[in-house]
């Protein structure tokens, strides 16, 4: 028991030491932290201190600064104020001079004043005078004459304004005859020059519808047993075979030049094969159409490129390759539209209008052809309402409508796809024409001009392009015969169909015969 007294007294004891050595050790601690804040606040004092003599410093330059420029914007004002005052004192100065010269000026206006006052009165009793000697004049004239004023007036009036008439009348012809040269010489010189600078093949084509056949034997094949062949033959085409004594020689004839031409080819595949029967030759021509599909679209894309006209749409394509197969009078449709393209661009390129759309409506002008063996009408309308489909311009459309005069032209490209179609169309070589129908055409046009009242002959010249008309010089005088000449033009036009143009020259001849004797 003594023990664990023991033991806790010592613990007692152990433990007032060390609470009194933990108490001496946090006295110390404040001690130092006390002496340490005093210190920092010192350290304080002394840094406000400095910054405060800082501030001072700073503000008493900033105040010296400001001083100064003070100073400096006082002696700027204080010179402008000097230059103002020196200008204020020019101005003094001129406007000095100019009261003195406006003095000077006064004094020369009254004097003239009074001289033009003076010449006033001057001119007032000359004109009293002169108004006395018109009217005196006026007395003497209307006593002499009869008339009265208002007669005097109307009777002059009339005589200038027939004196103005005529002026006018001679200047409008004059004007009117020298634009007209003036017209015909450059259209002349444009047209010429369009025609120089196509350099163009022949563009006359002949329409092949015959196939050789190697003999006799193989025509009665191509007949076919009781003629099964040829029937079935016409029938899966649409074309007519002609066979007839000819040596090696069958004839296949249709209105479409393209279903023309695939039959032409079928059987020509049919011959070469050798047989020969109903079956073989729907195959062939199936065939045969599946390749003309593609000839089409591959002639319609060249002489797309060869025109420059990359943007046309996809259903026009082919249709342009089936003018390649459509003739007139000879001449290949699709070279032709190809002439009047380009012969259309370089005429708009001199007239100043766009190129490209005259291109546009020059080339695709007589597509109708390809379609009007198919559907009612002439080609312009049918051409005008297939390209209307795809959302052609004004101008294609209406060069394809009225390129033959159908229809009033609503556009200036429509005039150039006359002009270049009527080039292309008479060019020679172009077109060809049997003999026959040729010397009709002529008979034709010199019928038509005999018979007007007054013609006594009429010849057709140049290959019918011009056609010389002589008159009776007593039924038909200057005057009249120039609308002689002009009616017969119309006639023909009206009455007649013609590629190009026809010149109408018109003769009068008065001859005067006497004897002496």
């Amino acid at each position: 028991m003594e023990y664990v007294i023991g033991i806790l007294i010592g613990l007692l004891v152990g433990a007032a030491g060390v609470f009194a050595f933990m108490k001496m050790q946090a006295q110390n601690l404040l001690g130092l932290a006390r002496l340490e804040a005093q210190s920092l606040k010192n350290k304080a004092e002394q840094e406000a201190q400095a910054r405060t003599r800082e501030i001072e410093l700073a503000g008493r330059q900033e105040h010296v600064k400001v001083r100064e420029q003070a100073d400096k914007e006082l002696e700027a004002a204080r010179t402008d104020v000097r230059q103002q005052e020196q200008r204020l004192s020019k101005r003094e100065d001129t406007l000095d001079r100019k009261l003195d010269t406006l003095g000077v000026k006064e004094k020369n206006l009254e004097q003239l004043e009074s001289r033009v006052s003076a010449r006033e009165k001057v001119v007032g009793s000359k004109e009293e005078q002169l108004t006395s000697v018109l009217r005196e004049q006026k007395e003497r004239l209307l006593s002499i004459t009869n008339m009265s004023q208002d007669q005097a007036q109307e009777l002059l009036l009339r005589r200038v304004e027939d004196e103005c008439r005529g002026e006018a009348g001679a200047i409008i012809q004059r004007i009117t005859e020298q634009t007209q040269e003036e017209a015909k010489e450059k259209s002349r010189q444009i047209i010429l020059q369009a025609i120089q600078r196509y350099a163009s093949e022949q563009t006359a084509d002949h329409t092949v519808s015959s196939v050789e056949i190697p003999s006799d034997d193989m025509k009665g094949r191509v007949i076919g047993r009781e003629g099964r062949n040829i029937r079935a033959f016409e029938k899966t085409t649409g074309v007519d075979v002609i066979i007839d004594d000819t040596p090696g020689v069958v004839v296949v004839s249709c209105f479409d030049p393209v279903r023309r031409e695939v039959a032409r080819i079928s059987l020509e595949k049919l011959v070469q094969d050798g047989r020969i029967h109903p079956a073989r030759i729907e195959e062939v021509v199936q065939a045969t159409e599946k390749e003309m599909e593609e000839e089409l679209l591959k002639i319609g894309k060249d002489a797309a490129q060869e025109a420059n006209l990359p943007n046309l749409p996809k259903p026009i394509i082919p249709v342009l390759g089936r003018l390649s197969f459509r003739t007139s009078y000879g001449q290949n449709v699709l070279r032709h539209s190809m002439e009047v393209a380009y012969l259309c661009q370089v005429m708009a390129d001199e007239l100043g209008l766009d190129g490209t759309i005259a291109r546009r409506a020059g080339f695709l002008h007589d597509i109708g052809k390809a379609m009007d063996h198919e559907m009612e009408g002439g080609h312009p309308l049918i051409g005008m309402e297939f390209l209307k489909k795809f959302g052609e311009s004004e101008a294609v459309l209406n060069a394809a409508l009225a390129h033959h005069g159908d229809a009033p032209a609503t556009t200036p490209y429509t005039p150039l796809v006359m002009a270049a179609d009527a080039i292309s169309a008479s060019r020679p070589g172009a077109r060809r024409e049997s003999l026959e129908r040729y010397v009709r055409r002529l008979q034709e046009l010199e019928d038509l001009a005999m018979s007007f009242e007054g013609v006594r002959q009429a010849y057709a010249i140049q290959a019918g392009r011009e056609i010389r008309v002589i008159v009776d010089a007593k039924l038909i005088d200057d005057r009249s015969a120039t609308k002689v000449a002009r009616d017969i033009a119309k006639k023909i036009e009206t009455d007649l169909t013609y590629p190009g143009e026809i010149k109408i020259t018109l003769i009068r001849e008065l001859r005067s015969v006497e004897y002496a004797r």
